[in-house]
């Protein structure tokens, strides 16, 4: 997914390479991205995007945030190069460009706003107006349609021609889709719980996210959480009694664990405590180990375990975390498959995302499923399939075989094209059951 690139006039290219790195340069000639600015990881910074290189590659202006949800509290930051000192231009607000006027635009909460800017000094030099309302944008990647001419002419996207307010569809074997919940709304992160009668799903309202329950045979939903933070990625245990999630808990900076019964009694119970980003992916069928992935300070993503003891009579307690992958490159959105012997992942160890799987606990080596790019993994409850979404947004079917210590996945088959909107896709795309980005 694009998170911006800006062409310098000495003909290099600064860019976003990952949502959880600092920018990147490289020449337009080709050759080996280099890093051009780093993550301030002490500030809670998580994430740099959208650049835009200024006084001819000497100074960078983007956006950069301690979360990947929610960018109207972001920053506007600019930075001279390759090591002068970064200014904050403008804090809440996204998305920044120069403009030859001599001023800094930004956006936040769909209004275009504009701040006179010194540009050989890199600072502001009077206070924010706004200059147009209803400006598509997206906050939960930082996007932004508009661009700005050389003469000043302004092109945009009017808000309402940018929804990602969508319908629940459910899809058989064959591609075809018919509707679940008819109701349009911001979803994400849908997850069946074990029996298959309700569906846990992350829905944004404002520029809040809450995990609800919908009893989809009754056409009922429940809200789980009511905490001021925001609630992501629902898991449900293999017993169907409580669902993990990730929440900021109201500090809106770090995404840790956390859990709570499925009815909604009861408050949520902290399952990990992490200046680290986290989401959960999965449960062993047995409920006592969790599989998440946690973005490093060195801007990779590993997949964790949380181990867990004890019982409903006596209580449960999570103990520590350990390590299932953690290398140089990204391992994520790991899921356990239905007899808990074989973890399926997704790495970019081959230079893009690609589908493994390892067994589990190990050792073992890996398995590859996707051919040609691939992510978002989820096992088949009843059959001996492995689905994953391919780099095209093709959803895509791979048969296996698993004996003793050996897995084999069978070559890839096209299950269906997702050519829906953006929205509609992201609800699938979410990890094919959960959502993060």
């Amino acid at each position: 997914m694009s998170r911006g690139g800006s062409w310098s006039e000495d003909g290099t290219i600064f860019l976003a390479r990952d949502f959880r790195e600092g920018l990147s340069r490289v020449s337009s000639a080709g050759g080996s991205p280099e890093p051009l600015t780093r993550l301030d990881t002490a500030g809670g910074e998580l994430t740099h995007r959208w650049p835009q290189a200024l006084l001819g590659g000497k100074a960078v202006l983007f956006t950069a945030h301690g979360t990947v949800v929610d960018f109207e509290d972001a920053n506007v930051v600019v930075q001279r190069l390759p090591d002068g000192p970064r200014k904050i231009v403008q804090r809440g607000g996204f998305h920044g460009r120069y403009l030859g006027s001599g001023h800094v635009v930004y956006v936040r909460e769909g209004t275009l706003f504009a701040t006179p800017f010194d540009l050989e000094r890199l600072e502001p030099t009077g206070e924010p107006v706004p200059v147009l309302e209803g400006v598509a944008s997206t906050p939960v990647f930082a996007g932004a349609q508009f661009a700005f001419s050389a003469g000043g002419a302004l092109a945009y996207l009017r808000k309402q021609e940018l929804g990602v307010d969508v319908p629940i569809q459910w899809m058989d074997q064959e591609g075809n889709t018919r509707p679940l919940r008819a109701l349009p709304a911001d979803y994400s992160s849908p997850a069946f719980s074990p029996n298959g009668r309700l569906l846990a799903i992350a829905i944004r309202e404002g520029r809040q996210f809450d995990v609800w329950v919908y009893e989809w045979g009754r056409d009922t939903l429940s809200r789980l959480t009511f905490d001021p933070g925001d609630d992501e990625g629902p898991v449900w245990t293999p017993d169907g009694r409580r669902i993990a999630f990730a929440s900021t808990h109201g500090d809106k900076a770090t995404w840790n664990l956390y859990w709570q019964r499925a009815d909604g009694t009861g408050d949520a119970q902290r399952l990990t405590e992490s200046q680290n980003p986290q989401l959960p992916t999965s449960w062993h069928p047995t409920g006592r180990f969790l599989a998440y992935f946690e973005a490093n300070p060195q801007g990779n993503a590993d997949i964790m375990i949380l181990p867990l003891t004890g019982d409903e009579a006596s209580g449960w307690k999570p103990g520590r975390p350990t390590a299932f992958l953690s290398s140089a490159f990204d391992e994520s959105r790991a899921t356990f498959s239905p007899d808990g012997r074989w973890l399926a992942y997704e790495s970019n160890e081959s230079g893009r995302n690609e589908v493994y799987v390892r067994p589990f606990p190990g050792p073992g080596g890996k398995a590859p499923v996707s051919t040609g790019g691939g992510g978002y993994a989820t096992w088949s409850r009843s059959r001996k399939e492995l689905f994953y979404l391919a780099a095209d947004e093709t959803l895509m079917v791979s048969a296996y075989t698993a004996e003793a210590d050996s897995f084999r996945a069978e070559k890839p088959r096209r299950n269906s094209v997702w050519t829906e909107s953006y929205g509609e896709r992201r609800l699938t795309e979410y990890r094919l059951q959960r959502g993060v980005g």
